[in-house]
């Protein structure tokens, strides 16, 4: 297990943990996805409590830390997502837009969107604690919605995606809901704890609908991109509730 831990951290993060695990110990265990988002949103959360600085600056350090510590691997699957929601025409357009390597104008108009709009609701929760607890509960429903789609989420075609779900069992999903347990002992209202994990799960179930009707199935960057809108969506309730 220790090996399979090291490996999602090595596959979701860039931090420096030594020697590079199987990628087949972290493919049998996506279900781990949660853990790393108490790691993300940990270390962002140091920043909220630890830096004596204006709601706006902590909220634009703690994000850009969680793009950096996880190499923006999710951030970019935001971007070519839009390029796939902006392209017009047959299903093999918007999936050429969405695997096509290079940045459109959708990818710049959800990539910024979402962006600001985490970034607005991280800062308009004032007090400390409760952002820094808005923070870890929202990476933490972000990877839980990765780690469904990924569960749930029928490839398109052959590559990362489908090599993950090809391992990973619908049961799967049992244990990495499980994993949310620690985020719901969070120093948050209890009503705002149900809000946010109804808006992720609504934001994941709604995404596999999207992916399926159109591109056909879900890929790595729609998973990735699900995270992000996630992480958007629980923050963004949060700073709704919590104001």
């Amino acid at each position: 297990m220790i090996q399979a831990i090291r490996a999602l951290l090595q596959f979701t993060t860039v931090l420096p943990l030594g020697k590079t695990a199987p990628f087949d110990a972290f493919a049998r265990n996506t279900w781990l996805y949660p853990l790393s988002g108490y790691i993300t949103g940990g270390i962002g959360s140091v920043v909220i409590l630890l830096i004596p600085a204006p709601p706006l600056i902590l909220a634009v350090l703690a994000t850009g830390i969680i793009f950096f510590i996880s190499g923006a691997n999710h951030l970019d699957g935001l971007f070519d997502l839009g390029d796939g929601l902006m392209a017009h025409g047959s299903r093999e357009r918007r999936i050429k837009a969405l695997t096509d390597r290079q940045m459109g104008t959708g990818a710049m108009v959800l990539g910024m969107t979402i962006t600001l709009l985490t970034i607005a609701s991280l800062s308009s929760i004032h007090q400390s604690i409760m952002a820094a607890s808005a923070l870890v509960f929202a990476e933490v429903g972000g990877k839980w919605g990765m780690a469904m789609l990924t569960a749930y989420g029928r490839p398109f075609h052959e590559g990362l995606h489908s090599a993950l779900n090809k391992n990973t069992k619908k049961w799967h999903i049992i244990p990495a809901t499980m994993l949310l347990i620690p985020a719901l002992m969070l120093p948050l209202p209890v009503h705002a704890k149900i809000a946010s994990c109804v808006a992720f799960v609504f934001v994941s179930l709604f995404m596999r609908y999207m992916a399926y009707r159109l591109f056909g199935g879900v890929n790595g960057d729609i998973t990735g991109a699900t995270g992000e809108i996630n992480r958007c969506a629980v923050l963004t309730v949060l700073a709704i509730i919590l104001v």
